[in-house]
């Protein structure tokens, strides 16, 4: 394959370069995260919701740095090896990988000898949650493969939806809340409390629990469970407090508000949309106010911070940047909001690799 274009072809699965992926049906069950934001066939987009006024709430909002850019570069076992022509040339673990991705509008700097040395090729829908089907163009790979990031080991796994099981971008995020917890930890007291909320493979949980913090970890997704089990296994920390819970994310800090329970740390990585176990309805823009509002609720007066990213929306890191200004109002501290960045490692010389933008954030810190 070459790094001029995408490659739409689609293959019986089984069959060519295509041999030992895994049907649709099954690599829909593999990426529950994502295998929730597909709407159902038929299924009509929905009206734009009736706005739920809620009152401003009083006292000053906190200090702002923006743009504020959060730059992931190598980490343990992955790096950006180049990207241009719409896709990106990634190193996971042992694995060279081809996926799409729409934010690389430049030239290729590596040439085509290398793209095509991939050992897994993601082919199909270009849209961003579209389905579609690896090719594995050297030898047949199987389902899953051992990952490492930030000393936490991990199951990697080729889904329908192009994604691994992981997001690296996340990387500076994961940095920034292991030396929080560890900092906590050598004051001294309780345990850090961890929420991670559309927690998905457990990745994020695993590196705070390693880092000593009490840890829930929410997902609508059984699978996506069951993953986050494994890894917690493989990882060698299945003595560490962590709740797996499996429930809308919605739900569950609503009860979490009336129980009067509260976090050091909320992480919140909510789709675009997604449905919950008994087919609770997600939609960002709809329901984001007041899931902030919520984590705002359950926040310790003196946490350590929220974490808000957003993926595949149409809209400015302004956008959410001022909904967590005015979510935060009389809480002080600051907010810093941006984009996540991955840089390009795989090409020598004296210049910098690019930055490939792959998401929207704002968090709110203490300080």
């Amino acid at each position: 394959m070459t790094p001029s274009r995408q490659d739409k072809t689609r293959r019986k699965p089984g069959r060519g370069d295509g041999r030992n992926a895994p049907s649709v049906k099954a690599a829909q069950d593999q990426n529950p995260r994502r295998r929730d934001e597909q709407r159902e066939p038929g299924e009509r987009k929905s009206r734009q919701p009736e706005p739920q006024w809620v009152a401003m709430k009083q006292g000053e909002r906190p200090a702002e740095r923006i743009p504020h850019i959060l730059e992931s570069a190598s980490a343990d076992g992955f790096h950006l090896i180049d990207s241009g022509h719409g896709l990106k040339l990634e190193q996971y673990g042992d694995y060279r990988i081809v996926r799409p991705e729409a934010q690389a509008l430049w030239p290729p700097l590596l040439d085509e000898k290398t793209w095509a040395n991939a050992d897994a090729v993601f082919t199909g829908d270009t849209d961003e949650e579209g389905m579609g089907r690896w090719m594995f163009p050297k030898a047949a790979l199987g389902e899953t493969w051992p990952l490492r990031i930030l000393d936490v080991d991990f199951l990697g796994r080729f889904t329908a939806f192009r994604h691994v099981g992981v997001f690296p971008e996340q990387i500076a995020h994961w940095q920034w809340m292991r030396d929080v917890l560890e900092a906590a930890g050598k004051r001294g007291g309780a345990k850090p409390k961890v929420l991670n909320l559309f927690g998905y493979t457990g990745v994020a949980s695993l590196v705070a629990a390693a880092a000593g913090a009490e840890v829930t970890h929410v997902d609508a997704s059984k699978k996506a469970i069951g993953w986050a089990r494994e890894n917690q296994a493989l990882s060698g920390l299945s003595d560490k407090p962590i709740r797996w819970i499996c429930d809308d994310a919605m739900k569950f800090i609503e009860r979490e508000a009336r129980r009067g329970n509260h976090y050091d740390i909320i992480l919140t990585d909510p789709p675009k949309f997604g449905r919950g176990p008994n087919g609770e309805i997600w939609q960002l823009f709809e329901h984001l106010p007041k899931m902030l509002d919520l984590c705002r609720a359950i926040l310790k007066p003196d946490a350590l911070g929220l974490v808000l990213t957003a993926y595949s929306i149409r809209a400015s890191f302004y956008s959410i940047h001022e909904l967590m200004m005015e979510t935060m109002r009389g809480f002080g501290g600051v907010v810093e909001s941006g984009e996540l960045v991955i840089r390009e490692s795989g090409v020598s010389g004296n210049e910098p690799g690019r930055a490939l933008s792959t998401s929207l954030y704002a968090r709110w810190l203490p300080q």
